[in-house]
C-alpha cells in the first residue's frame, strides 16, 4: 500500500517536472512567424497590442505571467484559456496568434 502511494507521488513528481517550462521565455507568433520573444520573469507590466486583418488581441504581462485579456474573434477561446501554463500554448485561430513558452536548446556531446 504504501510502496503503491510513493510510486504514484514519484510518477506525478515527474510529470510536473517533465511539464514545466525550461525556459522564461516566451514566444508570441502570429501567422507563422515569430513577432516578439520576451523573458517573461523580467518583463514589466505592460499591455501589448496584436492585430491580424483588422481583428486585435490584447496580450497582457502582469506579475510575470502573460494571458490573452481581450480579443476581437467570435468564440473567445484564448481569453478563456487563461494564464500561460507550460505545455498549453494560448492560441487564437482566427487571428493566428500563438503565445508559448520557448524550448531550450538541448547539447548533445
Amino acid at each position: 500500500m504504501i510502496a503503491g502511494i510513493i510510486f504514484a507521488v514519484g510518477i506525478a513528481g515527474c510529470i510536473l517536472a517533465l511539464s514545466a517550462p525550461k525556459t522564461g521565455i516566451v514566444r508570441i507568433s502570429q501567422n507563422g512567424m515569430v513577432v516578439r520573444e520576451i523573458d517573461i520573469s523580467k518583463a514589466e507590466d505592460q499591455l501589448i497590442e496584436m492585430e491580424f486583418e483588422g481583428r486585435k488581441n490584447l496580450i497582457e504581462i502582469k506579475n510575470g505571467k502573460i494571458r490573452v485579456s481581450h480579443a476581437d474573434c467570435p468564440d473567445k477561446v484564448c481569453v478563456n484559456t487563461g494564464r500561460l501554463r507550460s505545455g498549453i500554448p494560448i492560441v487564437c485561430l482566427p487571428n493566428r496568434l500563438v503565445i508559448e513558452f520557448a524550448e531550450n536548446e538541448i547539447d548533445v556531446v
